[in-house]
């Protein structure tokens, strides 16, 4: 039997882009470009810090914007949305955690016109010869679940306690990208008094701190606030606050932003089911 012809479409030219050659490409970025241009599935390709960006044609229907051409290969003015929507889950796949996300609404355009559009978006980190990660991919599909169907929350105020500072940096960026308001402190010690100074719904805290530790601050903070809600996070995942006496949700580090979600999401239920 005959085998259909198979349509090769023409290399691209890489020389004028930010990549060069392709000849002196290191295998990983050879590879991940080959299978990004093969896909039928929209993808793109943060390559290195420099954030060059590669996507296919996939991607470029699903962006609906007439100024886009596949392949790409340079730094765009403006992050495409994929990347922008949130930098701490960027900053999580930077760190080699892979992680999905469903039903973020992301900027594409449809008749001339910016408009959203809820997409899953898949994120694999790309690691060079020596194990470091190069490059971020990125496949993104319109959402397989309704919008609607992904529990949401009304901005909620939350104390962040987080004595390390890039952990706190992170959790901060990405409760405010989820629409809260947040106030941040580095200490047990210091959070007593922001309680003090402004009323927030939730407790957000790391369970193991230098001097006092979470679970001793969530103890002397009901005593004051006792509608106040506790939301623990840990190494260890909830070992260290399965018998606590009252009620508090945890999460295990490193967490996963639809994770994150669906905790403020209960919380927010049993603030509204608590409320007079």
């Amino acid at each position: 039997m005959k085998l259909p012809d198979r349509v090769v479409p023409p290399a691209p030219d890489w020389s004028p882009t930010r990549l060069g050659e392709a000849a002196h490409w290191p295998p990983a970025l050879r590879l991940v470009i080959d299978i990004l241009l093969n896909s039928p599935a929209p993808m793109l390709l943060m390559w290195s810090r420099e954030q060059i960006m590669v996507y296919n044609e996939a991607y470029v229907s699903l962006n609906g914007s007439t100024s886009l051409q596949a392949p790409g290969g340079k730094v765009p003015p403006v992050l495409p949305p994929a990347w922008s929507w949130n930098a701490a889950a960027i900053e999580h796949a930077w760190a080699g955690h892979s992680a999905s996300y469903r039903a973020q609404p992301l900027s594409v355009w449809r008749k001339g016109m910016p408009t959203q559009l809820p997409c899953d978006l898949y994120y694999t980190p790309v690691r060079d010869a020596a194990g470091a990660v190069a490059g971020i991919l990125c496949m993104l599909m319109p959402a397989t679940v309704p919008a609607g169907s992904i529990a949401t929350t009304a901005p909620l105020r939350i104390l962040v306690v987080e004595d390390n500072a890039d952990a706190r940096y992170l959790a901060c960026e990405t409760l405010r990208a989820l629409g809260h308001h947040v106030h941040a402190v580095a200490s047990a010690e210091a959070a007593l008094p922001a309680l003090e100074q402004d009323p927030v719904d939730i407790l957000f805290c790391d369970v193991s701190l230098p001097g006092m530790s979470g679970v001793e601050l969530a103890r002397l903070a009901l005593d004051s606030h006792p509608g106040l809600q506790l939301l623990f996070v840990s190494g260890y995942g909830d070992a260290l606050t399965r018998h606590l006496p009252w009620p508090v949700t945890t999460l295990q580090k490193p967490y996963e932003l639809e994770q994150l979600q669906q905790a403020l999401s209960s919380i927010s239920r049993r603030l509204h089911d608590d409320a007079p």
